[in-house]
């Protein structure tokens, strides 16, 4: 049990892609460090692991509260982030900074790498007599994570990338065309499905969505923009970075295969305009009458601000923080492992429908969640879009957005 462990030093650290609100994790998981018996100094390393193996840690444990207040309220990754993904001697070596610091309980803010990271040191230092909590915190903005219904920094994103549709539907009907915005999600597609959170009349876009979960048929999809572009004399379209095609290749994978790949090896998708400016240049040229002129085809990748832009969704932010807390919390009152996931108990997707949202944080294996992928349930799909079921669900998450009028 958690009071077995001998008192020492706490870490904290960041992983993966930063978020609107991370760093509310970040002091969510010092305010429940603080005032728990056991707990000596609170570090935090630069860099996530990075840091743990480097030496480099600032000290958390006296920061006042209004300056925890500021940081929290800032997108990014205050202490730095990494794309590392260690393996059994990498662990090993951050085993060892851990040790040296004399850190007893280990707190790790990322995505399912990260949660498998938090993993893996657990069981070593187990292994070698070492006792030390570990707790995983989730971030991700893709909605990923096994056993929770959202993850932190999702509802932000998805915010973003709501009101960037919103106004680029009053620029498409403004001057007519097809318009095709990249979203992220590697594999899963919650966050381009936000594209369609916002839309008012029939004829609003987007009007086409792709995401990795179907698979990515250049055919049908030319067919449904033409079909649109028939009707409206305009198409607005949202497309995953991560499509993919019926045997799982990603497309921009077919598109660039000389791509450069991340330290995970996974083909880099983010940061690049190549699977937009393809998909537009081949949508003109198969849409092109004979002898006729070309649609007007434009595209944009949405890129970085979907994740860091400072308009954060109240109740993700709220979240955050307390999912932070309560691994810190539950790490000293219960089992000196796990995972923290969040349960919807009210409003639509939950066993309370007719209620308002409400949620609830419980904690869960690692195992359940390390190295894991959730992807959008049947339910929320609907071929080249999304059900009103996934809106419904969805909507709670964002917080109050701006009202369109026309003349």
């Amino acid at each position: 049990m958690a009071s077995e462990i001998p008192s020492g030093n706490a870490v904290v650290a960041q992983s993966g892609g930063p978020s609107a609100v991370i760093n509310q994790s970040l002091v969510g998981v010092i305010e429940g460090l603080r005032g728990q018996k056991g707990v000596g100094r609170i570090l935090g390393a630069r860099h996530g692991v990075r840091g743990m193996v480097k030496d480099e840690f600032v000290d958390l444990t006296d920061l006042p509260q209004d300056r925890l207040d500021l940081v929290a309220s800032t997108p990014s990754s205050a202490l730095g982030s990494t794309r590392d993904k260690p393996d059994p001697a990498y662990c090993e070596r951050i085993l060892t900074g851990l040790k040296k610091h004399s850190i007893r309980s280990f707190f790790y803010i990322g995505g399912n790498d990260s949660s498998d990271t938090c993993r893996i040191v657990s069981e070593m230092a187990s292994a070698s007599g070492y006792e030390m909590r570990a707790y995983h915190v989730p971030k991700t903005i893709d909605c990923d994570l096994m056993m929770s219904d959202h993850t932190p920094g999702f509802a932000s994103a998805a915010r973003y990338v709501a009101m960037a549709f919103l106004g680029d539907n009053l620029d498409n009907r403004a001057l007519p065309g097809i318009k095709i915005n990249v979203v992220m999600g590697r594999h899963a597609g919650f966050l381009t499905g936000a594209s369609a959170l916002l839309r008012q009349r029939e004829d609003d876009g987007p009007h086409v969505v792709c995401m990795p979960e179907v698979p990515f048929v250049f055919a049908e999809f030319a067919a449904k923009v033409e079909q649109v572009y028939a009707r409206l004399g305009r198409c607005l379209i949202a497309i995953s970075e991560g499509v993919q095609d019926a045997q799982g290749t990603p497309i921009m994978q077919l598109l660039a295969p000389t791509q450069e790949r991340d330290a995970h090896g996974n083909l880099r998708l983010s940061g690049t305009g190549a699977l937009g400016d393809t998909a537009a240049q081949m949508l003109a040229a198969k849409l092109t009458p004979a002898g006729g002129k070309p649609p007007r085809t434009r595209a944009d990748t949405l890129g970085y601000a979907q994740r860091y832009w400072p308009d954060p969704s109240p109740v993700d932010s709220r979240e955050a923080r307390e999912v932070g807390r309560v691994a810190a919390r539950t790490a000293f009152g219960g089992p000196t492992r796990g995972s923290i996931a969040i349960v919807r108990t009210g409003g639509a997707g939950s066993p309370n429908p007719g209620r308002p949202y409400g949620a609830e944080f419980k904690r869960v294996e690692l195992t359940d969640v390390a190295a894991k992928t959730r992807h959008m349930p049947a339910e929320f799909l609907n071929g080249m879009d999304v059900t009103p079921a996934f809106v419904e669900w969805l909507r709670p998450l964002v917080g109050e957005t701006p009202r369109v009028g026309w003349v």
